[in-house]
């Protein structure tokens, strides 16, 4: 590699994007690959390699963070001093001829420019088994012509691609899923079974070989109301880009993969996979998601109409004790409902507990207030991503603290209610403290509230509390939750 700093930073981001895609490569070649990089001393380091699916490898340990072999030396140095592409008919390779190349890697200067750095950034090394070259068949050979073309692109730094969008790896079509090659009008000149079993999957019949590709989906899809406006580049082969198809009762993912030589289009490859159960199980995900939000929406919804009927119970009362029990028992409804309405918005049962915690400790406004005090609330760490069953019962029993220490430690005087939250890998430490005036004779009640607390942090949430009087005055609640 060429040193440290932004050119250094583009190749490591370049071998990123190739090792990403080189899979295929290696299924083509029914090859194993070794991505090689040379440091400045003039030493080869083995980066990465694939094994192909399509047969047998040649690699049964890892070599990754290795040295070259001594009969690989001579290639690779000769593919760094010359640039080109190195050939050699045999070798013996753990006792299995196979057939030795090494191809040097170059990279586009930008994503705007065909130039190309002329120092090769890395190496591939290519292992192919003797056996798969001296029986070829019609597959295996334009399996491997397509490979060529990919690794010639390696080399020339057109592949991999900058603009091929990065979308999501599911349901991403491989070479054994179905191929079909196109020439530069867009003419198939062959198609895989596999890939004509998938075609026929959205109602393409017959043979399709020596047919423009667009012509024979586009009658496919002349029953169907959704089609992609990326299609017809995919089908066409212009462009590097992946789109899914649907017609009938299926659909098949399709991805094109441009040939370039010297940046003309010399036709394109076209990948194709059955995607339909898999697009089937991502719709009942989405409508299960939509269903879980709004139930949690509905739940919430519920939850503050107890609380306000709650609310309005309180007012109407005239006595104090009673006015007192349902403003508690409102504050924990609203704490239940601020995680239903937390959990509302997102697709997943996990929640950032800060933001909820921040939305908890407004309710101490309301317990200030009716306790003819101001109170000022600190908050340091981060409770981070907590799942709901862990987050419920702790929103409730934090407020029932927060609540305890103005109620009780600061009631007709102002002061500080701290929380502290501590995430560790497997463990949560919290600590709330105030600076009141501390739990009579060092003993914490045995109220309504205390019951709550202890049931939902040792009970539910298995963890340990204990309260402590502050030296200086003031009480210390200290909770520690497995997680």
């Amino acid at each position: 590699m060429r040193k440290q700093g932004q050119a250094a930073h583009a190749d490591v981001e370049w071998l990123h994007l190739l090792t990403a895609e080189w899979q295929l490569i290696a299924d083509l070649s029914f090859a194993d690959l070794v991505l090689w990089v040379r440091d400045q001393g003039g030493n080869y380091l083995a980066m990465a390699n694939a094994r192909p699916s399509s047969a047998s490898t040649m690699l049964y340990r890892d070599i990754t963070g290795e040295a070259p072999r001594k009969q690989w030396l001579p290639g690779l140095e000769h593919s760094f001093e010359t640039g080109e592409v190195f050939f050699t008919a045999l070798e013996v390779f753990d006792g299995n001829k196979a057939r030795f190349e090494v191809i040097p890697v170059r990279r586009r200067t930008s994503a705007k420019s065909d130039a190309v750095e002329p120092t090769p950034v890395a190496f591939i090394t290519r292992h192919t088994a003797i056996d798969v070259t001296v029986t070829p068949n019609r597959i295996s050979i334009n399996y491997m012509h397509a490979a060529n073309d990919l690794l010639g692109m390696v080399s020339s730094g057109q592949f991999p691609d900058f603009n091929t969008p990065t979308g999501p790896k599911r349901g991403a079509p491989r070479a054994s899923d179905g191929l079909i090659r196109l020439d530069e009008n867009g003419m198939v000149t062959f198609a895989s079974p596999n890939g004509i079993s998938v075609l026929g999957r959205i109602g393409v019949k017959g043979e399709i070989e020596g047919k423009l590709l667009i012509e024979q989906v586009s009658a496919a899809l002349k029953t169907s109301n959704h089609v992609d406006e990326s299609l017809s580049l995919v089908l066409t082969g212009r462009a590097a880009w992946r789109t899914d198809v649907e017609a009938g009762q299926g659909t098949i993912s399709m991805r094109a993969i441009p040939f370039l030589n010297a940046g003309v289009r010399g036709g394109a490859i076209v990948l194709c996979r059955d995607v339909t159960e898999l697009r089937r199980q991502e719709r009942e995900l989405i409508t299960k998601d939509a269903t879980i939000r709004e139930i949690h929406h509905r739940v919430k919804n519920n939850l503050q109409t107890v609380a306000s009927l709650l609310r309005i119970q309180a007012r109407r009362s005239t006595s104090e004790e009673v006015r007192e029990e349902l403003d508690q028992a409102m504050r924990r409804v609203s704490a239940i409902a601020l995680v239903h309405d937390t959990l509302s918005e997102g697709v997943n049962q996990d929640l950032n507990f800060d933001e909820v915690f921040d939305r908890v400790l407004l309710l101490t406004s309301e317990v200030a207030a009716s306790h003819n005090t101001s109170v000022k609330t600190l908050v340091d760490g981060k409770f981070g991503q907590l799942r709901s069953e862990i987050a419920t019962p702790l929103a409730v029993a934090l407020t029932e603290i927060v609540h305890n220490a103005v109620e009780h430690g600061l009631a007709n005087r102002s002061g500080v209610v701290h929380v502290n939250a501590e995430r560790k890998p497997k463990k949560l430490d919290i600590t709330v403290s105030d600076n009141g005036i501390g739990m009579k004779d060092g003993k914490v009640g045995n109220g309504l509230g205390t019951q709550i607390i202890r049931t939902l942090i040792e009970g539910e949430l298995r963890g340990t509390i204990s309260w402590q009087n502050i030296s200086e005055g003031g009480t210390r609640v200290v909770i520690s939750l497995p997680l």
